[in-house]
């Protein structure tokens, strides 16, 4: 492994030392799996070189934005199978969740304390970057944040791509000896360090109790108890490393070779549909991309020598291999530049120069239809497709990605500004979307006004030149017939 490029991974948060303490801490907040996992790698490393044992701590606030029983179930089957996972590990699982907002005051603090390193997950977006530095000015350990976002490491260029197509050019040059750099499937494998006793965290368990395994088992009534959004409740999609490893080998055995030609067919139902997975961190891209190489018998020296900027043939794999390449790589890692290198990521103001000024120019068109926030939610529009896409964000907890782009443009439509029309789309989209609140939230948002894109022609009213899409047409492409039987009546919620 290439120190250098392995370097680019590892974010020394407060420029702290290696501190006498009893153990090594992993304090895990975006990667929430046990496998595939760069900084549980670099944990089990400090933990080995030190000596001392390692402590893992996985923790989920009530106080954060958005909270659900929707994303709390979620992520609380993850834990359940991280604590399996990690039942008969020589380390120390230490799962905890939050009964009321700020009882984790001090908590970091006490187990940070003991540590001689914390080690935790980069993630560029939401609270969580926030959270990290505001931790690190209180440590007086070393605190490292370890990228484990992507192929390509956030820190592999300083460059804010705006085109797709620029920025697979750059991944094509460049990608290739980072594909060399990949995380361990077993991070705590071939690692010697001293097995962890319970009795080193005894006093912060007691102040802070970990969740136990019966209510990992059956978390309802727990977080029925908890001082969360109630009328989100949870989806069929199941949280945890077991069902993302599972919709993987659905989606290797039955989708991809449909992709290339069918991602766009709502009904076809040959997507991934693993958005959610590796935005809790419960799969890893590094697992993802292995699987799929295997699967198609690919090796680096097959890309192509020509640096095309195309989507497709270069990797020299099948069309739907590619095609979803393209996504999982191109599309999710450009939201992930962004959110990197730049604050305003989720902010209107992020919006390329002439996208602003075309919505300006047109801010005070005539609009036939005007919805306020709650229409929107309780999907109360004059357009039945529409009215579907919402209840199946309602209801699911995800939308089909064609029917997302539609989504969006019909908000931007039909609201009094363009900047309102981002305001709903983030609430609404953060709010039910098992994959909200994520570097690819935001892309898929700002792309609906402009962001990634060009100008378009003719100049419409209220778009400008912002691409424009309409239910008619969706109608007249796809197949939708059985969609709309699901989607467009009856109740929000199963």
């Amino acid at each position: 492994m290439s120190a250098d490029l392995w370097n680019l991974r590892i974010n020394d948060i407060n420029g702290a030392e290696v501190a006498d303490g009893k153990y090594v801490l992993y304090w895990m907040i975006a990667n929430r799996r046990t496998e595939y996992n760069f900084a549980m790698q670099r944990a089990a490393w400090w933990a080995e070189k030190l000596g001392q044992p390692l402590v893992i701590f996985e923790a989920l606030r009530v106080g954060y934005e958005w909270a659900s029983d929707r994303l709390h179930t979620f992520v609380l089957q993850g834990m359940r199978d991280n604590q399996q996972a990690l039942k008969d590990a020589p380390v120390i699982y230490y799962p905890y969740v939050e009964p009321k907002p700020n009882a984790a005051r001090g908590l970091m603090e006490a187990l940070g304390g003991d540590a001689s390193v914390v080690v935790t997950d980069e993630f560029p977006c939401f609270f969580l970057p926030r959270m990290v530095n505001a931790v690190g000015k209180k440590l007086k350990c070393k605190l490292e944040a370890i990228d484990s976002n992507g192929l390509l490491p956030l820190r592999a260029t300083e460059k804010e791509f705006t085109r797709a197509f620029s920025f697979r050019r750059f991944l094509q040059k460049e990608l290739l000896p980072h594909l060399e750099v990949t995380p361990n499937a077993n991070p705590l494998a071939k690692k010697s360090f001293p097995a962890a006793d319970r009795k080193l965290i005894a006093e912060i368990e007691q102040k802070w109790p970990a969740i136990d395994e019966k209510t990992l088992a059956d978390p309802a009534n727990f977080i029925a108890s908890l001082p969360i959004d109630h009328d989100v409740p949870p989806v069929d999609t199941e949280g945890g490393a077991k069902a993302a490893g599972k919709q993987l080998r659905w989606f290797l055995k039955n989708g991809l070779s449909r992709y290339a030609d069918e991602r766009n067919d709502v009904e076809s139902e040959c997507v991934s549909q693993l958005s959610p997975y590796l935005h809790f961190g419960h799969i890893s891209v590094h697992e993802v991309f292995h699987e799929l190489i295997q699967q198609e018998k690919w090796e680096p020296s097959q890309v192509s020598k020509k640096v095309t900027g195309s989507r497709d043939g270069w990797w020299n794999m099948s069309p739907g291999a590619e095609a979803f390449i393209d996504e999982i790589l191109t599309w999710r890692e450009l939201g992930y530049n962004m959110s990197h290198l730049r604050d305003d990521y989720d902010q209107y103001s992020s919006l390329p120069d002439w996208a602003q000024k075309t919505l300006e120019e047109h801010k005070d068109d005539p609009r036939e239809f005007v919805y306020s926030m709650e229409q929107f939610e309780k999907a109360q529009t004059h357009d039945d497709l529409w009215n579907a896409s919402q209840r199946q964000l309602v209801r699911d907890g995800r939308i089909h990605n064609y029917l997302r782009m539609l989504w969006g443009k019909k908000i931007l439509h039909w609201t009094n500004t363009p900047q309102y029309a981002a305001k709903i789309m983030i609430h609404l989209n953060n709010k039910y979307a098992l994959d909200g609140r994520n570097p690819n939230s935001y892309s898929g948002i700002f792309w609906v006004l402009g962001r990634y894109d060009r100008a378009w022609g003719p100049e419409r009213e209220i778009f400008g030149k912002i691409r424009y899409m309409t239910s008619d047409s969706a109608l007249r492409k796809l197949n939708l017939k059985g969609y709309l039987r699901e989607y467009a009546g009856g109740k929000l919620f199963k």
